[in-house]
């Protein structure tokens, strides 16, 4: 019997676009603080953060610091180098991770260092971090064991 494939994390050749909507998200990132936006009028979280609460219409924004724990929603396994360079970094798993004390917002993000064959719909997973340039720390999630 073989070893179990373990998710990777993806490669990081991606440039990091910020906005003043999204800037304060990746902010606590670099703190390794998991944040979510929500309205400092009508207390509904929002994510991804926008310019008006779809709720109210107010652009008042407060970040939560979340406790970094969430639930897997929905996840893919990307096995095949689509890209030149990519062998090295497959098998990973983007997926979709729902954050229970933030309302069940959804963060999309990788399940990373965890046998694959354990990730299903529903797993609890916890925050770790990837700093993947001197400026930019990325949010990825670990199964809980």
């Amino acid at each position: 019997m073989s070893a179990p494939f373990i998710a990777k994390r993806p490669p990081p050749d991606f440039v990091l676009c910020t906005d003043r909507w999204t800037q304060p998200f990746w902010d606590a990132a670099r703190q390794h603080r998991l944040v979510a936006a929500r309205c400092a009028s009508c207390g509904r979280f929002r994510m991804p953060p926008t310019p008006f609460c779809p709720n109210c219409r107010s652009q008042d924004i407060h970040w939560s610091t979340l406790r970094g724990e969430g639930v897997v929603y929905s996840y893919t396994v990307v096995s095949r180098a689509v890209l030149e360079g990519m062998d090295q970094h497959i098998p990973y798993v983007p997926a979709v991770v729902s954050l229970p004390d933030a309302d069940g917002v959804r963060l999309i993000s990788n399940v990373v260092d965890a046998p694959i064959d354990s990730i299903r719909v529903g797993s609890p997973v916890r925050v770790v971090w990837d700093q993947i340039s001197p400026h930019v720390v990325v949010p990825r999630f670990t199964l809980i064991v």
